[in-house]
Parts: structure tokens; C-alpha cells; sequence
């Protein structure tokens, strides 16, 4: 179906570009005018049409794709989980059911105490974040500007983005102690070496052409890092962004489940810790999977929303410049 569209508009667009048969000598418009039913008007519409109709075969499957596919997989994977807690597991206390689960859940809810340590461990997450995005972000314009720079700390910053997170945690709770100031520190460690490889991956994508295009053009080598580097390296910085706040929620739940205790408040993680410590799978289960779902509900609220406006702006996403 979509080449036939594809060839439908071809056609059509060779028609629009023939010359008009001459007009009649009385005036009057005929089959070719720009009035009748086969003129330029007529064609150009024909081909807006075709491009609509080409543009909805595309994008119709893959979104109703993306919303049944999700929704059909979880469902089968929590079937199968009910039915091996109901006939794979003799005790349900090891090997809890999504049933029993969302009913611990909706316990945990009511006292607050899941409430408390979605919203406490968002909090951190999201200022941690925006803390290693504004340390992250002028480091990797300073290491892209300079090739020395780049060259003497480049590695190191790899190294950072290598090393687990969690190995900050000792040493936060020795300089810190049992603090937010610990965990502030653990997910800046975490999250701020992705923002800065991720920055420098998106410059590094930069066609030469456009730096010496913009050479031609008189740009200074500010002007050429403000104008035309970071604008053509912005989804390379985005994907970055994406890959530091992963590992920015990633070590604030490793900071909350080994430090617990002092003034640090009641997070996702000192919950799951809590549930380990008197045996309750079923919490620490739901714990896990409110882990999971705030994780899911950024990446679709706040991520791929941004990559999408991004891809249309450049014309690459489905019917973008129409």
C-alpha cells in the first residue's frame, strides 16, 4: 500500500508540472484550466491528499503498535506470574502473586508510607539531576572547546561514568554522614560523567563541514560552539540527559537502601531495605516495582516526549514539514 501511494504521488506531481493546454479562444476554462477538474489547483490537492494518506498508513500501525504491545505484554506477564505463585510456589510469603502484591501496595498507600517514599525519592532524584546537569553541562562545553582539556580529562570522566555508584557510598557516609548530603552526592557522582560523554558524543557527530561553513561565514570560535556546535550536537546532548538520569535514579536507590538512618528521609530504597529486614516479600516487591514505575513514567512524560519534539523539529519523525 504505501509504495502504491508513493507511486500515486509521483504520477501526480509530474502532472502538476506539465504545461497547460492553451486556453480557448472564447476565454471559457477547459479540462486543463486552472479551474477544471484536472488543473494545478486540482492536482496540488490531489497530492496533499496523497501525502496525508501516506503519512497516516505509516504512523497509524506503529502507534496503535506502541500502545497495544506494552499493555498485551504486561498483561501476559503478570497472568503468568499469578499462575506460577498460585501453582509453582507452596508458600506465598517467599513467592508472593501480583495480587498479593497490589493489596500490600494499596495497604502501603493508605498509611502513607508509599506515598512518602515515591515522593521523597523523586525529590532527590530530580534535584540530583538537575545538580549534575548544571556541573555536567559547562564541563563538556569546556572539554569540547579545548582538545587539551579533552585529552587529560577525557578519561578520567569515562572512568567515573564506569565505576559504580554505589562504591561513593562509603565514603559519602564518612565525609556526609547518615544525610541527604550523602545521597545528593552519591547520584551527582552517578549521573554527571553520562551527561559529559553524552555532550561530547553529540559534538563529536558534528559534520567538519559545518564549523568550516561557519568559518566561511565570519564566526569566531565562540560563535561557531553557540550557533552551530550545540545546536547540531542537541540529540546526542539529549540522549546523554536520558542515559544521566538513569544512572542518576540508579545510585540514589543503592545511597537510600545503605544509608538508612540519622536525618536521610523515608525513600523508595529505605523502603525496600525495610520490607528485606522483616522478611516481607510482598513489600519489597512492590517497593521494586514502584521503582520501576517511576522510572517508566519519566521516560514517557519527560524523555521521550522531548525526543520527539526534537526528531519533528528536524524533520525526521512521521509527518514532520507537513
Amino acid at each position: 500500500m504505501p509504495t502504491s501511494i508513493t507511486s500515486a504521488t509521483a504520477i501526480a506531481r509530474e502532472r502538476a508540472a506539465e504545461p497547460a493546454p492553451p486556453e480557448d479562444i472564447d476565454g471559457s476554462d477547459g479540462p486543463g484550466g486552472s479551474d477544471g477538474p484536472g488543473g494545478p489547483d486540482s492536482l496540488g490537492e490531489i497530492e496533499a491528499g496523497l501525502d496525508r494518506l501516506q503519512d497516516s498508513a505509516a504512523t497509524s500501525r506503529p502507534t496503535v503498535g506502541r500502545i497495544l504491545l506494552p499493555l498485551g505484554t504486561l498483561a501476559g506477564l503478570l497472568g503468568l506470574w499469578q499462575l506460577a505463585a498460585w501453582f509453582g510456589s507452596p508458600r506465598a510469603d517467599l513467592f508472593p502473586g501480583p495480587l498479593d502484591v497490589l493489596g500490600t501496595a494499596a495497604s502501603l498507600a493508605a498509611d502513607g508510607r508509599l506515598v512518602e517514599a515515591v515522593f521523597t525519592s523523586l525529590q532527590r532524584g530530580v534535584l540530583g539531576f538537575l545538580l549534575a546537569l548544571a556541573i555536567g553541562t559547562p564541563l563538556g562545553l569546556l572539554l569540547s572547546a579545548s582538545s587539551t582539556l579533552r585529552r587529560g580529562l577525557g578519561p578520567l570522566v569515562s572512568g567515573l561514568q564506569v565505576l559504580p555508584s554505589v562504591a561513593w557510598v562509603p565514603a559519602a557516609i564518612i565525609w556526609f554522614g547518615l544525610t541527604d548530603a550523602t545521597v545528593f552526592f552519591v547520584v551527582l557522582m552517578g549521573a554527571t560523567p553520562s551527561i559529559v560523554n553524552g555532550f561530547l558524543s553529540g559534538v563529536d557527530t558534528v559534520p567538519p563541514q559545518y564549523r568550516r561553513l561557519g568559518t566561511v561565514l565570519g564566526a569566531g570560535r565562540t560563535q561557531q560552539l553557540l550557533r552551530i556546535v550545540l545546536p547540531a550536537a542537541l540529540p546526542g546532548y539529549v540522549a546523554g540527559l536520558k542515559q544521566g538520569w538513569a544512572f542518576s535514579w540508579r545510585s540514589l536507590m543503592a545511597a537510600e537502601i545503605i544509608a538508612v538512618g540519622g536525618s536521610i528521609g523515608f525513600g523508595l530504597g529505605s523502603l525496600l531495605q525495610q520490607g528485606r529486614d522483616l522478611s516481607q516479600m510482598a513489600v519489597v516487591v512492590a517497593a521494586i516495582l514502584a521503582i520501576l514505575a517511576v522510572g517508566i513514567a519519566v521516560e514517557l512524560l519527560v524523555f521521550a516526549p522531548l525526543e520527539r519534539s526534537l526528531l519533528r523539529r528536524r524533520g525526521l519523525a512521521p509527518g514532520a514539514g507537513r
